[in-house]
């Protein structure tokens, strides 16, 4: 399935291993071929759709007409022919997330939103510098977490196969599987590699955790989101409403481990938290620029102090951007994970589909995070032997004072209450 919401898109940087992880796909209409009975028309409607959408009008300084001369000189007797064809011509474009899917690939990356997934529950993508398969968080509370994966490990093998030239397409065909099977995973981490043995599951994913916490800070509405599907809104309206009945005097949001997800979840989330301003922005190959904003309609203006680290990647990305930019909240952890690419994903005659970069976004501050990632106002940098020990050793620990992340925006919390509770005095 795919999503639109007024245009704008977002996303396919990165795949989750069970389902897509993406801030937004654009449900395009059905691919058109020239003709179609060839396998020949499949390599020129790719190349027809990049020509078209493709971000960079120089194609990477490649000539993409002679580039569709080539590939249509060739000769096909099938269409894995075709397709081994279309690989090699997207990898002129030196672009990790310009892809091309065959049906199983592309059947792999559709979204679910029933909210139940099926494979060892880890989000990955191509590093853009090293074109390294690297991780870019474990969903919470899965095999590959329960393993001890981590956001950055590196991939550099599945059950022994070489991932060096794979795409994150062909290693989600490789990791996946039935529930039950088990897949190996090397893992470079810090110049080491160590191997991880990880049994596949179905994995029921409920996006928002929240609860009322007594602290310091006082009473403290603790929103802990895992990720942006499709039910997530609807899961942080409620936590919100909720909470607010129960008079908290502010909030954390917990963006920690959240790879990311769909793009109108992102900004309906947005806009619970922003009275007003612009949300996010993307900017197409023409310098054409749209943009999505606050509505007037949020839910609360209580003091906020969103958590956020590397594996806050993509519609984190987006949400906590928008909340820092228009000094809604202060960010506290490390800096987020930077995937700051906007693609749509068109789907082909034979069941195919290709995953197109066709911009960027930017914060409402007019920052391209892309690989810089956010840097939070309150750095509180968490080592991987203390990640490793909080999400899965000791956690009764975390979102508790023994959290040295969460203890910081605790602290942060209670200033900012007291500081509107100062103005409010004023006021009088």
């Amino acid at each position: 399935m795919v999503i639109r919401r007024s245009g704008l898109v977002l996303g396919a940087t990165a795949v989750t291993l069970s389902t897509i992880a993406v801030a937004g796909l654009v449900n395009l209409p059905q691919g058109q071929a020239l003709f179609r009975e060839s396998p020949k028309e499949i390599v020129d409607e790719v190349w027809q759709i990049i020509y078209r959408q493709y971000v960079d009008g120089t194609f990477n300084q490649v000539d993409w007409q002679a580039v569709r001369q080539e590939y249509l000189k060739k000769s096909y007797t099938d269409k894995e022919q075709a397709y081994k064809s279309i690989r090699e011509m997207l990898k002129k474009l030196d672009d990790p997330y310009t892809r091309f899917m065959d049906p199983k690939e592309f059947k792999n990356m559709q979204v679910d939103t029933s909210g139940e997934l099926t494979g060892v529950g880890i989000t990955i993508g191509l590093d853009e510098d090293t074109k390294k398969l690297t991780v870019i968080a474990p969903l919470e509370d899965t095999p590959a977490f329960k393993a001890g994966i981590l956001a950055k490990d590196v991939i550099t093998k599945i059950d022994g196969k070489s991932t060096k030239g794979m795409d994150t397409s062909q290693a989600v065909t490789l990791i996946r599987g039935e529930p039950g099977s088990k897949v190996k995973l090397t893992i470079s981490r810090n110049g080491k590699e160590k191997d991880y043995l990880i049994t596949r599951a179905k994995i029921e994913i409920h996006p928002v955790d929240y609860s009322l916490k007594q602290t310091p800070a006082g009473r403290t509405g603790y929103i802990r989101l895992k990720q942006f599907s499709a039910n997530a809104s609807k899961e942080m309206r409620e936590a919100i409403r909720d909470l607010e009945k129960k008079n908290v005097d502010g909030y954390i949001l917990d963006l920690r481990n959240n790879p990311g997800g769909l793009l109108f979840s992102s900004i309906e989330i947005a806009r619970m938290w922003l009275k007003d301003g612009t949300i996010v922005s993307t900017i197409d190959r023409k310098g054409l620029v749209e943009k999505e904003a606050a509505n007037g309609r949020s839910l609360t203006e209580k003091p906020l102090v969103v958590l956020v680290d590397k594996g806050s990647a993509s519609a984190s990305e987006i949400l906590s951007g928008a909340l820092q930019d228009n000094k809604r909240a202060v960010l506290v952890g490390s800096k987020t994970f930077g995937k700051g690419l906007v693609q749509s994903v068109r789907p082909l005659e034979d069941g195919s589909g290709v995953a197109v970069t066709i911009a960027k976004y930017l914060t409402p501050g007019g920052r391209d995070i892309n690989k810089a990632g956010i840097k939070p106002d309150i750095k509180v940098e968490l080592s991987d032997e203390q990640r490793q020990n909080l999400w899965l050793k000791q956690r009764d620990k975390l979102a508790t004072l023994q959290d040295p992340q969460f203890a910081k925006a605790i602290e942060q919390l209670k200033k900012e209450i007291a500081g509107t509770s100062n103005i409010r005095a004023e006021r009088k």
